[in-house]
């Protein structure tokens, strides 16, 4: 490597890593599904040190998630700049479960990556993991993967998942046109998705993901002449994988892309999972999939080859010093919330100046509109701690501190008050239960609240969580029993091929009698600390 790389380049939920440059302006786009705004985009000069820089999505004529149900929401975005544009394209999965996928695909584009991005063209739904690939005479080509409902009834030797399509995008129009043309059926590992078209030494090359989003993930590349085809598959099979390595430190290694610098180096990212160690053979990863890159470079036979994506990895986790967030005039853009375009619905920066305001509405299982404000976990071990101003008026009205993966993989500290009034401090715990999501109660009605100033704390190291809490600066009190923090993981609960996110924690209120009472949080704080 002629580069620093630490390996995850983007720690905590960072998957599906889409890369574009600009000049010496290097940009990564991420999925970001039922989190809100929609598509994360960061940005490095150096592919070592990486800035958040935009979440586009943000309003409701381009992206509107409520119902959408857990690990659905957007997918795969694709990013690419051309004609002086910067063009995204992404999906809004409306339908998981089942047969059928509702997956609609759309396009944005803006001036620059702050935007203002456009309201969304509606491009199609027959699949997800869509792309526009920008071609050397100026046309451009959208391609998919697509979705059979069908699956094992159906014509196509990868079931559901039943080959990568491409139909040309009309700019002018607005719409795709011309034929629909299945480029590419993918391997024996089957799940073949995430398409990226590319240009090089005479042939188109496409970068596809293959085996599922798990631990047998792989990138796959296939080159034709033609891009209709036919594309013939890379003499290796599968550019970067590691199904064949299950004690290496990164694993699920596929989804990437490649981009070329302006110094010639190629540079190939890839998502991945770090699973938490000591959990005696069960691998679990709260730090859901990550962004990883490495170097590449053109064999003599016109084939890509990579680095080993092992090289340097950063096992400890640990990547972030403590920061405090004091609620002000906008809401740091670490944090993010579930669904709901509406934002002022669920959260006020201005009613209480100093304080977010959080606005009590469905329960923390809501797909519809929660007021859950939250940033990633991004370590295996770290600190968080926030200070809530809360009169609960019943156990319908509940605020605090919440460890969330979704709504069956979750651990929350709660204030409610009991049929005397009383305020209490408990703890309400969903451990992975799936598809009923049960509640249990690891404190039981938990402790009565003396009056002063409340503050509530939680600490994580690898599989273990510990809720502690204060009022008036006192010294922290335990609540509650060690919680098992791995089921924060795309592996617990419904598994690693059907959760797709990572653990984020932050601060919630309910009411769920409908009355909207609100509650006040006046600082956050998040600090990563080595095991």
């Amino acid at each position: 490597m002629t580069q620093a790389i630490r390996n995850p380049i983007l720690p905590g939920f960072h998957p599906d890593p889409s890369i574009c440059r600009v000049g010496e302006d290097v940009y990564i786009a991420t999925s970001t599904f039922e989190w809100y705004p929609g598509v994360e985009i960061n940005h490095s000069t150096d592919m070592v040190t990486w800035s958040l820089v935009a979440r586009p999505l943000d309003r409701k004529t381009q992206l509107d998630m409520r119902g959408n149900p857990d690990s659905c929401g957007v997918w795969a975005p694709c990013l690419s700049y051309a004609d002086g544009l910067f063009w995204l394209i992404y999906t809004d999965v409306k339908r998981y479960d089942g047969n059928y996928k509702d997956t609609h695909n759309y396009l944005v584009t803006a001036p620059s990556i702050e935007g203002p991005w456009s309201d969304p063209v509606h491009m199609n739904s027959s699949g997800f993991d869509p792309s526009l690939f920008h071609d050397a005479d100026g046309r451009k080509w959208f391609v998919n993967m697509d979705w059979d409902y069908r699956a094992e009834t159906g014509p196509h030797p990868g079931g559901a998942f039943s080959g990568i399509v491409l139909q040309e995008y009309d700019p002018k129009a607005e719409k795709l046109v011309g034929p629909i043309t299945r480029i590419f059926e993918g391997t024996d590992l089957g799940y073949t998705e995430a398409p990226h078209l590319l240009q090089a030494n005479g042939y188109y090359y496409l970068c596809t993901a293959e085996g599922g989003t798990g631990y047998n993930h792989a990138v796959t590349y296939a080159r034709a002449e033609r891009i209709e085809g036919p594309y013939e598959v890379h003499p290796d099979r599968y550019v970067l994988t590691a199904k064949d390595t299950p004690q290496a430190p990164l694993q699920r290694i596929g989804h990437g892309q490649f981009v070329e610098t302006t110094d010639g180096q190629g540079w190939h990212t890839f998502l991945c999972g770090r699973p938490l160690p000591g959990l005696d053979g069960v691998k679990r990863s709260p730090l859901g999939r990550e962004t990883g890159i490495v170097q590449c470079a053109w064999g003599e036979d016109g084939w890509l080859y990579c680095d080993d994506p092992q090289e340097n990895v950063a096992t400890d986790g640990y990547f972030e010093d403590a920061k405090t967030y004091a609620f002000e005039e906008a809401l740091d853009g670490d944090f993010q919330w579930l669904r709901t375009p509406e934002r002022d619905r669920i959260f006020s920066l201005t009613d209480r100046p100093g304080y977010l305001r959080l606005i009590g509405r469905e329960s923390v299982g809501s797909w519809f509109e929660q007021a859950l404000v939250a940033r990633r976990q991004t370590s295996w071990n770290y600190s968080a701690e926030t200070a809530l101003d809360f009169s609960p008026r019943d156990a319908k009205t509940m605020a605090g501190l919440v460890a969330y993966y979704n709504r069956h993989q979750f651990h929350y500290l709660y204030v409610y008050a009991d049929l005397e009034g009383t305020a209490r401090l408990a703890i309400q715990s969903c451990d992975g239960d799936w598809p009923e999501a049960r509640l249990t109660f690891p404190a039981g009605k938990g402790v009565a609240l003396p009056a002063g100033a409340l503050e509530l704390g939680v600490d994580v190291d690898g599989a273990e969580l510990q809720f502690r809490w204060r009022v008036d600066a006192a010294d922290w009190q335990e609540i509650g029993p060690k919680l098992d923090a791995s089921v924060l993981s795309d592996e617990a609960g419904r598994g690693d091929q059907a959760n797709f996110t990572g653990a984020f924690v932050g601060m919630a209120a309910q009411d769920t009698s409908g009355q909207a009472h609100v509650a006040d949080f006046n600082r956050f704080t998040y600090e990563n600390r080595k095991g």
